[in-house]
Parts: C-alpha cells; structure tokens; sequence
C-alpha cells in the first residue's frame, strides 16, 4: 500500500530523527519532556501505520540476565520505568498502569561449560543486585516439575522484573505525548542526507524538500545501514528474519511458563491462556527489508519437537497464530551502537540491538536525549556503545545475546 507523504511544517529543525517506531518516539518523548533542550524536533517516518516495524512484531520481554554490567543496568531501569509508567507521565490520568508479568528467564544448560557460563553471569547479576538465582536440574524440577532435564545440567532464573510487559503501550504514549509537547511526525522518507567535511547539513524527503537540521539520528531499525550510507558512513548491521509461533495445549501447564531458554535456541514461554515460542532460522542470512513470508517447516520440524522434548506436555498442542519480524541485527558483536560517530558529530546513532530493542529503548532514549541537550550521558555511562569501537574492532562482550 502506498501511504501519502506528508512535508514538515517547517524547513529547519534541531534535531531531525529519521524513523518514529519505539526508539524514534522513545527520544522524541524523552527530548521533548528535558528542561534542558528546548530546540524543534522533526520525526521522519516511512509509515506511521508502522505495520512491518520492529516494534508491531516484538514480543515485548525484559530480562536483567545479561553478562555485561552496562546491559544490566539498562535492564533494571527499564524495569523501573515500566513499574513506575504513571508517575514518568506526571500522573497523566489517562496514562494507563503496566506491570511486568514476572515468570521470569530460564535459562537452561546442557553442558559443564555452559553451566559455568550461567554461574559467572549469575555473579555479576548479584553484584548488581538482580534476583538471579544458579538453580542444579534436580532444583528446578523440584519448582517446575512439567520440564524433561535428562540432559539439562544447570540453569539460571529470575522471577524479578522479568519476563513480558505490555510495549505497545509505551509506544503509544511516548509517541503521542511527544506530540503533544511540540515534536512533529512526518510520514515521509529521507532519500538523501547532505554531509560537507564532517558535519550533517541538511535532508532531503521523497516529497521534495530539503530540510536543514541541528543533528540527525538514526532510529531506522533493520534499514539502519541503508540510513548511514546517505551520509557516506557503514554500519555491520541487516535485517534478519525471525519467528514467532502461538500455540495452545491440550494439557496446560499447572503455573505460568518462564520465559524458557532451551540450549537449542528455541525459547517459548506463558502468553495468557495460550504459550509463545520463537526461534532464528537454522540458516540465518541477511533478507530483503520486505521479505516477512513464513517458513512453516521451521515450526513442524524443529520448533515443535523441541517444545514436546523439553516439555512433555506440549506433545499435543495445536497452532494458532504465527509470524515472521525482523532483527536490526549487528553483525559485529550483537550489541547496540549508539551516540554520536566520532567523525561526524551531529550524525547519532540508534542502531544494531539484536533483539535487545524494547527493553533497552527505555534507557536508551534518555541517555541519548542527555547527550543531546547536556553534551553527555548522565544516567547511564552508554559511551562502550559508541561507533568507534566497531572501527577500533574491540567488540562490546556480551555472552547472553538470545
């Protein structure tokens, strides 16, 4: 379907962000809400219906099991801004409540190595005060008694603010209350992006104008690097294709299904009256922006019999929903790229998550929305995001990338 462009209001802003899904809306709400930045914000979106985003096609989880400590910390004040949504709101009354449905992450070990692994990311979690706890099989089962772990050594869990949470909604109100205090939303598209030496002067929109701007940043999800190139920068990040399958269960389960990670990397979890599971392809290329077809092999050949094996109960279940999203995946280290490049310093970046998205934008649009107005993060140090390290070739490490 071919949506209708529209042109901005005006022909010059302080910050243009091109691409309005979560992270597009989550800056725009977070710079339009700082007393310290009071410049014009332009949001350029493709499509404002945002069918095939990212953020239409998560399935909206928050974990604080992560390695490195920086993704922790990110991790927990998304879990603060989730329980506490109202009040970041000023108590709007019509901001409704979310909680998080904390069944938690089970992460599950089939090796001596990978229990060892669960072990060390379960010290710095603690560290950091999360509720993670190193669980032997016989300790699990003794909790979850539905699980089959013959082969299953060790695992980690932690039913403190993890699990699903309702993104949808914080989309809507951040992009909405943005609106409301001044940023303004286009539906068009940025074709080309006017860089001299080392500085962004201008864009140019599929409608005709060329808009002068402060900065840029780029919130383009899976068309990130297609985004960069305007501006004659790369980034290692593509689209990859991933899916999602609900199903529901002649026997359900006597309690809620933790967000389980099996060693297979088939995850599948509680999802109200029915369970989720999701999985990357065998083969995991790079696809076409556009490419959303299904494959139904992946559910009857390898989803399916993974579910039956790590959870008998789930030998007769039935489909009932299924789609394919994408992943802006970064190829370099699975991990977010995010401020200013260190060339160019008005061209920002918000890119690369990996399936990290939702849960980070949170933390992620304030520290950019910092950066922007102050000249520096002042909640959470996200400078080991920067650009220059995939340059540099210093990867950011992190062992739990699902």
């Amino acid at each position: 379907m071919v949506r209708p462009l529209q042109s901005p209001k005006a022909q010059s802003y302080d910050v243009i962000i091109i691409g309005g899904a979560m992270y597009g809306s989550s800056l725009a709400w977070w710079l339009s809400r700082d007393p310290g930045f009071d410049g014009s914000i332009l949001v350029v979106e493709r499509d404002l219906s945002f069918e095939f985003a990212s953020t239409s096609h998560t399935n909206s989880c928050i974990r604080q099991q992560f390695s490195n400590p920086t993704n922790i910390q990110i991790s927990q004040f998304g879990a603060e801004f989730i329980n506490n949504f109202q009040s970041y709101f000023d108590h709007d009354p019509r901001v409704p409540q979310i909680h998080i449905q904390s069944f938690g992450y089970m992460y599950l070990a089939d090796s001596a190595a990978g229990a060892e692994n669960l072990r060390l990311n379960q010290a710095v979690q603690a560290q950091l005060g999360a509720g993670t706890r190193h669980m032997t099989a016989a300790e699990i089962k003794a909790e979850y008694p539905f699980y089959h772990l013959d082969d299953i050594t060790a695992g980690n869990h932690n039913a403190v603010n993890e699990g699903y949470f309702d993104g949808g909604t914080i989309f809507d109100w951040c992009k909405r209350v943005a609106q409301e205090k001044g940023a303004e939303y286009a539906q068009n598209e940025v074709v080309a992006i006017d860089r001299r030496a080392d500085r962004i002067q201008s864009v140019s929109l599929a409608s005709g104008e060329r808009v002068t701007c402060g900065l840029v940043v780029n919130c383009t999800g899976p068309r990130a690097v297609k985004t960069a190139r305007l501006a004659g920068l790369d980034l290692p990040v593509e689209p990859r294709k991933r899916y999602t399958f609900i199903f529901d269960a002649e026997q359900p389960l006597e309690c809620d299904l933790p967000l389980t990670i099996d060693p297979s990397g088939v995850h599948m979890r509680s999802e109200g009256r029915y369970y989720l599971a999701g999985c990357p392809p065998d083969e995991d290329p790079a696809v076409a922006y556009d490419d959303f077809i299904q494959d139904h092999s992946i559910w009857q050949d390898k989803v399916w019999p993974i579910l039956a094996a790590r959870v008998p109960q789930f030998e007769a279940i039935k489909l009932v929903n299924s789609w394919a999203g994408h992943y802006d995946y970064n190829t370099f280290d699975q991990n977010a790229i995010i401020g200013p490049h260190h060339r160019v310093e008005n061209f920002l970046f918000a890119n690369g998550f990996s399936g990290h998205g939702l849960q980070q934008s949170m933390a992620i649009g304030r520290g950019l929305a910092e950066f922007i107005a102050y000249g520096a993060y002042r909640s959470i140090d996200l400078s080991p995001f920067a650009y220059e390290r995939v340059e540099d070739g210093k990867p950011f490490i992190e062992k739990a990338v699902i």
